[in-house]
């Protein structure tokens, strides 16, 4: 069987895996440690704490630090309420292409790097190649947190992590962080008609999302000399905002859903530190005026770096060699390579298919991108084989 046509075929099972971020994905990584445990691979398989979802870390060479990661994210988002063609956890084939959920968001990439495991086990490496495949990357990348701190607890040193996100096998360089918060004001019910009696948390929400769209136009002035992301600056954006439940009635409680993607990480807690000082003089002194138990609390639903450019990248020079590329860039949407970098490792992103697609009814990825997709690893094993 050709290296394309076990792809193809390890692709449909990973398909048929409905791996949605709310449901469990330990069927797709047992599969998965079948396969690389049967080309040799050492195993590490971790749960979250529910004991529900897992993160697999496999290495096929040596021991020692210096390894290659490559990495792609085990869950896909829902179907729901999206107009499918054909069956989206059915891999099916129309005109050179193959849809389904997580075709190119990014079981397509996962597919190639497990059908090119044997290979990489055949061949000597002079460093190790490992494999990390995670859990709840679409909701925070709570998978790939937990994995970067399992691998520091370790001691695992890896040099570089290729992550296989949607890019045309084009060669990415940077990204924004995203960093996503609710924050819930619990005020005190009470009649409308006497709103000094009680504590209005919508009213209290409204005047915080005032204060962080204030800062977001601040952050338009820290925008770095020479930045390439678009916008340059450091964003803000309120999602969602709901509270109370009648227009004649105090509204008790309201919650407000936003996100920050920050250029730099000195941005982020610049906000952070001005909304809590508002909070904390402002906000909350007010509040307990009339009621002593009403507060305001933000809870992370995710925290996720980002990706910064650098001057010397041995991630991105590995790639350019493996994919005859020349220039990098950058893009708007986030992926866990902020969090390998963190780590002190180079990291790049390149992977098959379109992030046009991603997320939309009938996502699809084209076979010639997973072909090329095992061009480069094909390459990679040649350049990581140990000359005698």
């Amino acid at each position: 069987m050709s290296d394309l046509a076990r792809t193809r075929a390890i692709l449909a099972d990973l398909v048929a895996f409905p791996t949605v971020s709310a449901d469990s994905n330990l069927q797709l990584i047992t599969y998965a440690s079948d396969l690389l445990s049967s080309a040799g691979a050492r195993l590490s398989v971790s749960l979250d704490p529910s004991g529900t979802k897992a993160n697999l870390f496999a290495t096929i060479g040596p021991e020692g630090d210096g390894g290659i990661v490559l990495s792609g994210h085990s869950d896909v988002v829902p179907v729901e309420g999206q107009d499918w063609s054909s069956d989206p956890f059915t891999l099916t084939e129309r005109d050179g292409k193959l849809y389904g959920r997580g075709t190119c968001d990014m079981k397509g990439f996962i597919a190639a790097s497990l059908a090119m495991a044997p290979r990489f086990a055949a061949a000597r490496l002079a460093r190790p190649l490992h494999f990390a495949f995670t859990y709840d990357e679409e909701v925070g990348c709570l998978g790939g947190q937990a994995l970067v701190a399992e691998l520091a607890k370790a001691g695992i040193k890896p040099s570089v992590a290729i992550v296989g996100e949607p890019t045309l096998m084009g060669v990415i360089e940077g990204h924004k962080g995203c960093y996503e918060y609710t924050t819930e004001f619990t005020g005190m019910d009470g009649h409308g008609s006497q709103p000094d009696k009680g504590v209005n948390a919508v009213e209290y929400a409204v005047r915080y999302v005032m204060r962080l769209l204030e800062l977001g136009e601040e952050l338009k002035t820290r925008a770095p000399a020479g930045s390439r992301f678009s916008p340059p600056w450091t964003t803000v954006q309120v999602g969602r905002m709901a509270g109370g439940n009648a227009r004649n009635t105090i509204a008790g409680q309201c919650s407000v859903e936003w996100e920050m993607r920050p250029v730099h990480t000195d941005d982020s807690d610049h906000v952070k530190a001005e909304l809590a000082a508002y909070i904390d003089d402002v906000l909350r002194p007010a509040m307990r005026n009339v009621c002593a138990h009403a507060d305001i609390v933000t809870h992370v639903v995710g925290e996720v770096q980002g990706l910064l450019p650098v001057s010397q990248s041995e991630a991105r020079d590995i790639v350019f060699e493996l994919t005859g590329a020349h220039e990098a860039e950058l893009v708007s949407f986030g992926t866990e390579a902020g969090l390998f970098q963190s780590m002190g490792m180079s990291a790049v992103i390149c992977g098959p298919g379109s992030i046009a697609q991603a997320h939309k009814p009938d996502e699809f990825v084209e076979i010639a991108q997973l072909d090329a997709c095992l061009g480069m690893l094909e390459r990679l094993q040649q350049q990581l084989s140990a000359k005698d």
